[in-house]
């Protein structure tokens, strides 16, 4: 764990190359465990304001091990960030994969996948980059191909993954205004172009327009083309998180082991978590990444405070009581039924007529007095949390629809007929409910069938004896070779590592058992 930038996926690959340098069992199997990073980092990592290799989602791996020599490995992934794929704020980027298939394809790809000049792009924001980060960016698409290739996708479904890629970039650019003669909306004769470039990579968008109903409460035109510009973020979106998913679940048919199935199999888990996130700018997808963080630290401090302390007076040992700053305070403000934020979000998210400004409303009047709640000040809509980490100031706009991740009917209908094998899933397929909160001090995820269950997850981190990686950043430039003194302490303290650097100093971190301490 730590903040954004601060190195845990680097040091999460480091660990692997580690644990596989150790094992020297199956060479072919280690280095696909090892290769499938540049992969999982292509589309799923992003250039933040704080980061410029970021993760947008969490990862699980689990490397399953037979008498000390790794046999499989399996990937649980969660909460990837799909509103990204939409909008980026100021600074930012949207997922790599994007500028690596510039970079990397060649003309005549382009044109067999209709890709113009990355300006003209609306979902990229016409940012590209200099000749230098062009031709990294070209080296990286090549890795991608090559991790593609070795995790076993056949070529057409390479084709399949760059055409929607490439459909979800042209759909991003498709418009919306008023059909005079009907009093309804089409597609701006300006855009059709684009929508007809994203028909041809994406067979389902053809009908967009006919997809979105006026809402019944606001039947104004310029309400309807706002929904149709939802219908048409969303589809991108769940095209996208249906290509991840897919990369995920090819990985995992890669590593899998292939033992008796009655053969006792030992584990080791790594959870590599988004960091903690205070943007300029921070919106519903930085209060699910922090509350995930939050909940990381309660994990913490239950194993490193709660249970060492407790040991020690079980035993009677002489022990003076160390505080540390428990933030069960802030998880009741944000998880508690029925009152949390987090609750009174889903009551608001249920109703079609609420609004944004009526649920910042709720929570003004639920939480007043609440030490870890400050009402919004100025004109944007909004409220701020007292974290472990410090005060993070939230936009509250667009709270409620993205909590709500809904599809309209017509437009979940169109994925399921849809011609191309990857789009075309079952209705219970698609990430279409709102959003699902598991408490067990656990974490924050979206649940979908397919994913990994975070029940197993929090059980296995429950039983399993917990070993916990904190990376500190060194600075907030995003600078090498720069220690910012000030920066660092800052970390340490709000992690509880000066209190837990005591209770390793005062303590008993090696306690070997009484038969070890016999035979030696």
């Amino acid at each position: 764990s730590g903040e954004s930038g601060a190195g845990k996926t680097e040091s999460t690959k480091l660990l692997l190359q580690h644990i596989m340098n150790l094992c020297k069992g199956n060479s072919q199997l280690e280095q696909q465990i090892l290769q499938v990073n540049p992969l999982l980092e292509a589309f799923g990592n992003a250039q933040t304001v704080m980061n410029d290799n970021s993760s947008r989602f969490g990862k699980y791996i689990q490397l399953h091990f037979q008498k000390n020599i790794v046999r499989g490995a399996k990937l649980s992934e969660y909460l990837l960030e799909k509103s990204r794929v939409v909008q980026q704020d100021t600074g930012e980027r949207n997922f790599h994969i994007f500028y690596y298939m510039f970079a990397g394809l060649s003309l005549e790809e382009k044109q067999m996948y209709g890709l113009l000049d990355p300006s003209l792009y609306r979902y990229i924001s016409g940012r590209f980059g200099t000749q230098d980060v062009a031709q990294r960016w070209k080296h990286k698409y090549q890795e991608v191909c090559n991790a593609l290739d070795m995790v076993g996708f056949q070529e057409q479904e390479q084709v399949d993954m760059q055409a929607i890629l490439a459909g979800v970039l042209s759909l991003g650019n498709v418009t919306f205004e008023p059909e005079e003669s009907h009093g309804s909306v089409k597609v701006s004769e300006a855009s059709r172009g684009w929508l007809k470039a994203a028909a041809v990579n994406m067979d389902v968008l053809s009908q967009l327009v006919f997809c979105v109903p006026c809402s019944p409460w606001s039947p104004s035109v310029s309400c309807c083309c706002s929904l149709c510009a939802d219908a048409r973020d969303s589809i991108a979106k769940v095209a996208y998180g249906r290509v991840f998913g897919w990369i995920v679940c090819k990985i995992n048919e890669l590593l899998a082991e292939n033992v008796d199935p009655e053969v006792e199999l030992r584990e080791i888990g790594i959870l590599d978590i988004f960091g903690f996130e205070n943007f300029a700018v921070n919106r519903f997808e930085q209060l699910c990444i922090n509350l995930a963080n939050e909940q990381l630290q309660h994990f913490f401090n239950h194993h490193i405070f709660q249970l060492e302390q407790a040991a020690y007076k079980e035993e009677e040992l002489p022990w003076e009581t160390i505080t540390f700053n428990n933030n069960e305070p802030i998880l009741n403000l944000l998880l508690a039924k029925p009152l949390g934020l987090l609750s009174l979000l889903d009551e608001q998210s249920a109703f079609p007529q609420a609004t944004d400004k009526m649920f910042v409303d709720k929570l003004n009047s639920s939480f007043k007095g609440n030490l870890h709640f400050q009402p919004g000040r100025g004109r944007v809509l909004g409220f701020s949390i007292i974290h472990y980490a410090g005060k993070v100031q939230y936009t509250a706009g667009g709270f409620l629809e993205k909590n709500r991740d809904t599809l309209p009917a017509n437009v979940r209908g169109l994925f399921i007929n849809s011609i191309t094998p990857l789009l075309s899933f079952s209705l219970q397929d698609i990430a279409h409910r709102a959003l699902t909160v598991l408490w067990l001090a656990g974490l924050l995820i979206f649940l979908c069938p397919r994913q990994h269950s975070l029940m197993v997850l929090m059980e296995r981190m429950y039983s399993a004896n917990p070993h916990f990686v904190r990376c500190i950043k060194p600075n907030s430039q995003k600078e090498p070779g720069v220690v910012d003194s000030q920066v660092v302490l800052l970390q340490l303290r709000y992690n509880g590592l000066l209190e837990t650097i005591r209770i390793r100093r005062d303590g008993f971190s090696w306690r070997p058992s009484f038969e070890e301490f016999a035979e030696r």
